[in-house]
């Protein structure tokens, strides 16, 4: 029940439609007693500049979780970022601190590592391929670089992304190979769709499947339905895979402890979501 003392936290994307994190924090909330709720905020991208600062103001306000298109904008709208977030160029969460200032970090690439080393894969030498350089992209490719991989390859429909991402992972990870400019998967160890593609009926396949080995690992960020065309496609071919929410609910628990709620497992949280798709 939500109530004049509830605590809330933002969702701020758009379009909300696909947004699956009510459904996993607020019953999780719910069990655990914690008077707080996360409210899904449609924010078009034209107006989010504006949006933020007054949504930031209210003062049952915690913070938010942000997702696309919103989470590269984020970075130059809060008054202090981490370091993580500063490689990702991008921040899927702020906190409003007691003083009204605003902490923007990044969580999605720890979520999407965890989970596929939870998996059984290791990224330490990996020849990894990531399409999508945007926030989430960025912040993946950054948690990969962190976890060991020897080759990231960067592809994006916008050059000059792919680009400043790379010129990020060169400068603070001197040993890894960076590539960009080409999405063809074959020779990777793991492929990574972090491109919007498959949110729609009818999208592109983000990588040519036929190019795709059958011990290369392929994982995914769209959310919209759990396998998604591509993860079809990938497993059809006897792939390994990572389905959308698994990000998700690896990094929720980084997120409740930046949140001050105390923290919890995967498992825990699955166990009590309300998934729908």
């Amino acid at each position: 029940m939500i109530s004049g003392k509830t605590t809330l936290i933002a969702h701020l994307g758009f379009p909300t439609e696909s947004f699956k994190a009510p459904m996993i924090y607020n019953p999780w909330f719910d069990q655990q007693g914690i008077d707080a709720v996360v409210v899904p905020m449609g924010v078009r991208p034209e107006d989010y500049a504006a949006a933020l600062p007054q949504i930031m103001r209210f003062s049952n306000l915690r913070g938010a979780l942000v997702t696309m298109p919103h989470k590269v904008t984020t970075m130059a709208l809060v008054d202090e970022t981490t370091p993580t977030a500063r490689v990702a160029g991008a921040c899927n969460a702020i906190l409003k601190r007691p003083d009204g200032t605003l902490l923007g970090d990044m969580f999605d690439g720890a979520g999407f590592v965890r989970g596929v080393q939870r998996k059984g894969r290791s990224f330490e030498g990996a020849r990894v391929l990531v399409s999508g350089a945007g926030g989430v992209g960025s912040a993946i490719a950054a948690s990969i670089a962190a976890a060991g991989a020897a080759e990231l390859a960067l592809f994006d429909a916008y050059v000059a992304s792919a680009e400043a991402l790379a010129g990020r992972l060169r400068a603070h990870y001197p040993q890894l190979v960076v590539r960009t400019g080409r999405n063809d998967p074959a020779g990777y160890d793991v492929i990574v769709n972090a491109t919007p593609l498959g949110m729609k009926e009818g999208d592109p396949l983000p990588f040519d499947v036929a190019r795709i080995a059958p011990t290369t690992f392929v994982g995914e960020v769209v959310m919209k339905t759990e396998i998604t065309p591509l993860l079809r496609a990938a497993i059809d071919k006897g792939c390994q895979v990572q389905v959308g929410t698994d990000m998700l609910f690896e990094q929720i628990p980084a997120y409740l402890e930046f949140f001050g709620f105390g923290t919890t497992t995967a498992e825990a949280l699955r166990a009590v979501a309300t998934l729908q798709y």
